[in-house]
Parts: structure tokens; C-alpha cells; sequence
């Protein structure tokens, strides 16, 4: 089978991997690259354990061909933390108890932080309208909502904090 080379960007890190057409991206995660942070889960693009942001936006490593995000920005939920300070998602999923089994926490964070990154300003409805689309079969949900909206009113005050300071 005639191998491709797929150039792209994880973490803030490049780089290039020879695929075949059909690996798909949570395969080049996890064996080409060790970021085993990301889940298979279903292998269907339904559960949402996969989850991953191509440039911003969430999508669903398990479906999604390696060859398809060529030059495409990844982030995965090692992407999080910086060094041993974990991101405000992180720590607040863990202070809330927004994780039981931790199956879908990767998936869970990474929808979660397109949703801060979307709207500071996330109400609870709005969180839980947004992760709708990842499964989780533990919390029942109010955690990770209570988690997320921490999270997003501690990033918005650490924002506000830098702008501040640099004025």
C-alpha cells in the first residue's frame, strides 16, 4: 500500500509521519507519536473519548484520516498543562470531581476548552449544550458543567489579571 507523508503540528510541535491512506489520527497520536492522552473509545465518532482540536475546533481523532489534517494545527490534552501546573480545565475537573473513571476526562477537556476559548462567558446551559456531544457514563454530567464554568471563570480572571498587568 503506497504511504503518504503527513506534516502536522501537535502541541505546538511538527512532525512529519509516512502513513498509509487509511491510518487514522488517534492511530498516528498514540503509536507514531506516544500521546496516548487520547481515548478510543467507540471507533465510531460517537462517544467523543477521541476528541481533539484541528485548528480550534474539536473533532473526532478516531474517524478523521491522518492524511486529511496534513499541515493542520493539533492539540491533545498534553497540549493542557505547562509542566507540572496543570491548565485551570484540568485543575478545576479535578477539584470538582468532573472525573470518575477518567475515560473520557481527555475528550471531555479538550470539547470543554473549545467552548471556554469560545466563550469566556459560558453559562451553565451553554456547557452543558456543548458537551452533549461527548458520552460520559459516570458523572451524570453537573460535575464536569460545574468544572467547565470554574474553569472558564478562572481563565477569564487570569486574563483579565495579564491584561492588567501589562497596562
Amino acid at each position: 500500500m503506497p504511504r503518504h507523508e503527513v506534516t502536522l503540528t501537535v502541541n505546538g510541535r511538527t512532525s512529519t509521519v509516512s502513513v498509509e491512506p487509511r491510518k487514522l489520527l488517534v492511530d498516528v497520536l498514540r503509536e507514531d507519536l506516544g500521546l496516548t492522552g487520547t481515548h478510543v473509545g467507540c471507533e465510531h465518532g460517537v462517544c467523543g473519548t477521541c476528541t481533539v482540536l484541528r485548528d480550534g475546533e474539536s473533532i473526532r481523532s478516531c474517524t478523521t484520516f491522518a492524511v486529511q489534517v496534513d499541515g493542520a494545527e493539533i492539540r491533545t490534552v498534553e497540549g493542557l498543562a505547562k509542566g507540572a501546573e496543570l491548565h485551570p480545565l484540568q485543575d478545576e475537573f479535578w477539584d470538582k470531581q468532573g472525573l470518575q473513571c477518567g475515560y473520557c476526562t481527555p475528550g471531555m477537556l479538550m470539547r470543554a476548552c473549545e467552548i471556554i476559548e469560545g466563550n469566556p462567558d459560558v453559562t451553565h446551559d451553554q456547557v452543558r449544550e456543548g458537551i452533549a456531544s461527548n458520552l460520559c457514563r459516570c458523572t451524570g454530567y453537573q460535575f464536569i458543567t460545574e468544572a467547565v464554568c470554574a474553569a472558564a471563570a478562572r481563565m477569564k480572571a487570569d486574563s483579565a489579571e495579564t491584561t492588567g498587568a501589562q497596562a
